[in-house]
């Protein structure tokens, strides 16, 4: 977006605004995120016998549920029907890695979807060791791709 487009979310005046996306065409669309969850290496040996149970499987379950409540946690999100949430969890030697995958056919993109699935499923994860460990560090949210609609394809570089 160039410095003279305006934003889309923003009216003449500044005031925020939902986007009227009525005239889009209803496509498929994808979106993919991800980020991490930094832990001491104890924690991480621990993660599938936590006091409160598995945090892999606690973590995946709270990603799915916050992409399906996206419109409701971000004021301008468009309530979208979700054709597809995965929600993967990969240990690292530094922590865990969190990727989502969120599929629409929808008149707009699933990006906040698939960025929220990613942050839910980290502070699940944080809320899981939390009585084993209290400096974990949740760092790295981003979008890695999206396609479809009038924007295209992205691809994080």
């Amino acid at each position: 977006m160039s410095p003279q487009t305006p934003f889309s979310h923003l009216d003449a005046q500044g005031g925020a605004h939902m986007v009227d996306v009525s005239d889009k065409p209803v496509t498929r669309r994808v979106a993919e995120a991800s980020c991490r969850v930094l832990l001491a290496p104890e924690t991480i040996g621990r993660l599938t016998q936590l006091p409160k149970g598995d945090a892999f499987a606690v973590a995946r379950l709270a990603g799915i549920q916050g992409a399906k409540r996206t419109s409701e946690l971000i004021p301008l999100a468009h309530p979208l029907p979700l054709d597809q949430v995965e929600v993967e969890l990969h240990p690292l030697p530094e922590g865990v890695e969190i990727r989502s995958r969120i599929v629409v056919t929808a008149r707009t993109g699933a990006e906040m979807e698939a960025l929220t699935a990613c942050s839910t499923a980290a502070l699940a994860l944080y809320d899981m060791v939390k009585a084993v460990e209290k400096g974990v560090v949740i760092t790295d949210l981003r979008l890695e791709t999206k396609s479809g609609g009038r924007s295209g394809e992205y691809q994080r570089t």
